[in-house]
This record gives structure tokens, C-alpha cells and sequence, in this order.
């Protein structure tokens, strides 16, 4: 299932591993993470349901599910699709209840960080915002959960719209080798990969976290953080839909398939019945032919297409339907999607009946939208309100990105569901924020103006409009509120 030719990216694979899937003896490559390796070798059952035994499968691929939790050398719950393959691992299935490790691992002490400022994710907003406080003399703790920087830009192989400052004609995968070329070169900028924050503890003085960062041998460290300021850029989940047979093994979310793809050369499956035809679904779509899958078909809920014409365009040159106002019916299959009925819907969304078909697939992928993800934010006690246009729960915050809690603040998909441009404006404007009240400066009111008007040009024109008025109803709310 490995790519072995692809028109823009190439893979490193020169250092072969070993390792075991309940007992079996596989091979995976230097680089990859567990689940990748599974799936290169046809493994697509990860665990079973407790009550039914049904098989289980990788969803997500970024972490944020518990989809691909597999027991690695004796360890339970491990999340194997940011866990990095080594050689000589063991890797076993397991059902909803893990037994508890065999063997006691090693305790480590817990270390005590001290910092200007944390920002949680290493993504668009994360490395931009860490870049921007960096730049104006704070001491900056990244902490990422993935094992290289760059969040949802290292599976992108589309070209950027807008401007030059939006990095337009640039491609995503290299806008992250830029970004991660920066952060190299700065010294006040601590980079943790492998880490995640778990939680916000009351302290006397500044704001305090938890962090687990995952060692090479699987086992953990536990870090206690300060800092003066922390910008949350924890990004999205992706969106389930419901429907008989949306738990098989071969129904996964469309960042998760550009992560096989795109970062490690893997293909999800060899037709792929693409759910959702905004700006991911038809871009995905693209990249899977890309990688020499087959695209049955691009099927969509609404009466019309909802991503830019220019990607629909090239899909569709490729041979690929796009069917609007049709749906996803039922999935089938035995130990993995073996195929999937869809229907035509009318207004109310009922099915029509006599246009139920029949689609021989193997995956299924649902770009159906993504949540902002906000479960650590919120333990912080910022004011959190739903907002439809911001794609689901979002922190209240201004127009400087500080939320209702001073000194914490929020940017990207965080903050609202946008564009990776938009969340590297996002970025820079919390970042400079941050470190202007950590410096108890006054706002050089000129660098923020421009990263303003930006934005606004940024979400100016119909695929801004949902975006604009999230910040709208954001600022109203934040008002009432103050």
C-alpha cells in the first residue's frame, strides 16, 4: 500500500524497521508512525468493541480520537498514529478495556519549566504566533503532540491562494519547512515534540500546566509548565457523520488520509467514496488521484458544490462525479468497508426513495468539517458560547485574540474554522499581543493594524462570509460580556 511514485512528494525510506503486530512479524520504515506502518503492511484493525467484538479502525490520524489506541511494548491506550515507529516494537489489538501494563515501567521525576510564554500547538497559528513573540524578545515553549512541526500544513500540496504575504503560489509542505526553518534559527524559542499539555492548574502566580512528552522508549515524562502568557493553537477535530456501519475499518476522516498520504506515502485504501465536497473534500479527492487511488465518486448533502470552482474543476477533469444533494445511506462490509449505498435527498433531507446506489468501495472518506478543539482551553475558564459560523464551541476573545481570562489567549481553527492563512494572521496577532503584556509595553498600534487589515481582506468575498461573521457574533458576545 505504499506509494511508490507520487508527481510532488518524495519519501525517505532507507532505514528498514522490524516490528511485531501481535506477534507477526512486519516491516515498516524509519520515519513512520505506527499506524502508517500497520496500514502499509494491510493492517487496518486496530482494536475490537467490548460488548460486539467488532473491529475498530485509525480515523483521525492527528491524535485528537481514540481510533487508533493499541498497546505498545506492554503499554495500554498508546495513540499509535503520532507514535513513532521503532524497531524491534510490539504492537498488540485491544478491546475498549486495556489490560494494564505487565511489567512496571520506569518513573521519572517530574521536571518544573519557567517561561515568558507556552504556545500549545505547533501548527499555522502556533509557529506564527511563537515566531511573533520571539521577535519582540520573550522566551517562547512550543509544545506539539506530532513528531515534526507544522500541524495540518506538512499534508498539503495545494498551492496557496491570495497574496504575497499569504504565501500565495507557495505550496503548504513548504510554508511548514519555512516556518520550522525560522524556529531554528531563533534562541528564545524551546521546542517539545512528542508533548502534550493535559492540563490548567491553579497557581499563585502566573498560569501553571501539566505535560506528558512521550520518551523513546514509549515510556513518559511528566513536566510541570509556567509561564506569564500561554496562546492556545490546539487547531480542530475532524466531524463525524452517523450512519449504519460509520465504525468499520475504511471509514476515516479526510485529514486523517492526508496524513497517510501526504506525510507518509501510505494509500488508505484503492477506491475511496469521497463524503463532502467543500474546499478539503475536492482537494483530497485531488490528491488521491495524486497517489493513484480511484475516486468513485464526490457525493454532497447540499444542492450545490461548496468549495472553489478551481478545485472542483480539476476533479471533475479527472473523471470524477460529483453528485450534490446526495448522501451516504449505509456502509457494509465484514472486517472492513467493502462498500456503500447512497441516495439522492430532497429538501427536508429524506432519502428519496428508488435513488438508493450501490458504490464497490474500500474507504470511505468524510470531509464533512471540522470542531474547534477547546477541551484544554476551556479548563482555564475562559467564557465559551457556540457560534454555528465558527464551526461549534469557541472561546470569547477580542480582537487581539486574548480570551475573557487575561494573559490566555487563542488562535486558528482554535479560535474559529478558517483558512491556514487566516490562522498564520491569527497567529502573529496573539503573538504579538502576548508579548507586549508580558514586556507591559503599549501596543505599537501600527504592526497590528496591518495584520488587521489583512484579515479582513482575507474574509472579504463569499468564502470569507461564514468566517466574518463568526468574529462578529465573537465580538459582540465578548463585548456583552466586558
Amino acid at each position: 500500500m505504499r506509494i511508490k511514485k507520487h508527481p510532488i512528494l518524495e519519501f525517505d525510506r532507507e532505514k528498514k524497521l522490524r516490528f511485531y503486530i501481535n506477534g507477526k512479524e512486519l516491516y515498516g520504515y524509519e520515519g513512520e508512525t505506527i499506524s502508517a506502518a500497520l496500514f502499509a503492511n494491510g493492517v487496518t484493525t486496530f482494536s475490537r468493541s467490548l460488548k460486539y467484538n467488532h473491529p475498530r479502525g485509525f480515523f483521525c490520524g492527528i491524535g485528537k480520537c481514540s481510533s487508533c489506541l493499541m498497546t505498545v511494548n506492554g503499554i495500554p491506550n498508546t495513540r499509535t498514529c503520532i507514535t513513532p515507529l521503532k524497531d524491534g516494537v510490539e504492537v498488540k489489538t485491544q478491546d475498549a478495556y486495556a489490560d494494564l501494563p505487565e511489567t512496571k515501567h520506569k518513573r521519572h521525576k517530574k521536571k518544573v519549566i519557567n517561561t515568558d510564554l507556552l504556545v500549545i500547538g505547533g501548527g499555522p497559528a502556533g509557529l506564527s504566533a511563537a515566531l511573533e513573540a520571539a521577535k519582540h524578545g520573550v522566551n517562547v515553549l512550543l509544545v506539539d503532540e506530532n513528531p515534526i512541526l507544522g500541524g495540518q500544513l506538512i499534508k498539503q500540496t495545494h498551492k496557496f491562494f491570495g497574496s504575497r504575504e499569504e504565501k500565495a503560489g507557495t505550496r503548504g509542505v513548504e510554508i511548514a519547512q519555512q516556518l520550522r526553518k525560522e524556529v531554528e534559527k531563533q534562541e528564545n524559542i524551546r521546542v517539545f515534540l512528542k508533548s502534550t499539555v493535559f492540563g490548567y492548574y491553579e497557581c499563585e502566580q502566573n498560569h501553571c500546566f501539566g505535560m506528558v512528552k512521550r520518551r523513546e522508549d514509549y515510556t513518559e515524562e511528566i513536566y510541570e509548565l509556567h509561564c506569564k502568557s500561554v496562546i492556545f493553537a490546539c487547531g480542530a477535530m475532524e466531524n463525524m457523520l452517523a450512519f449504519p456501519g460509520n465504525d468499520l475499518p475504511g471509514v476515516y476522516g479526510a485529514g486523517g488520509v492526508q496524513t497517510l498520504m501526504n506525510v507518509y506515502g501510505v494509500k488508505p485504501g484503492r477506491r475511496v467514496l469521497m463524503v463532502g465536497s467543500g474546499n478539503v473534500g475536492l482537494i483530497v479527492s485531488y490528491q488521491l488521484l495524486q497517489a493513484d487511488v480511484d475516486v468513485a465518486y464526490i457525493v454532497e448533502g447540499l444542492p450545490k458544490i461548496g468549495g472553489y470552482h478551481v478545485h472542483a474543476a480539476k476533479v471533475r477533469r479527472c473523471g470524477v462525479p460529483i453528485l450534490t444533494s446526495h448522501t451516504i445511506v449505509e456502509a457494509y462490509g465484514n472486517e472492513r468497508v467493502e462498500g456503500a449505498r447512497i441516495a439522492k435527498v430532497g429538501k427536508n433531507w429524506s432519502i428519496i426513495p428508488g435513488t438508493e446506489m450501490d458504490v464497490k468501495c474500500d474507504t470511505i472518506c468524510l470531509a464533512v468539517g471540522l470542531t474547534p478543539s477547546i477541551r484544554l482551553l476551556s479548563q482555564t475558564g475562559a467564557e465559551i458560547r457556540f457560534i454555528r459560523e465558527a464551526g461549534g464551541h469557541v472561546a470569547l476573545h477580542n480582537k487581539n485574540m486574548e480570551t475573557t481570562v487575561p494573559g490566555v489567549y487563542v488562535a486558528g481553527d482554535g479560535s474559529g474554522i478558517e483558512e491556514a492563512s487566516t490562522a498564520m494572521l491569527e497567529g502573529k496577532i496573539a503573538g504579538f499581543s502576548a508579548a507586549y503584556k508580558i514586556k507591559n509595553k503599549a501596543f505599537d498600534s501600527k504592526p497590528l493594524k496591518l495584520y488587521h487589515e489583512e484579515l479582513e481582506r482575507l474574509r472579504d468575498g463569499p468564502f470569507g462570509v461564514k468566517g466574518r461573521k463568526a468574529k462578529e457574533k465573537i465580538a459582540v458576545q465578548w463585548s456583552d460580556k466586558r
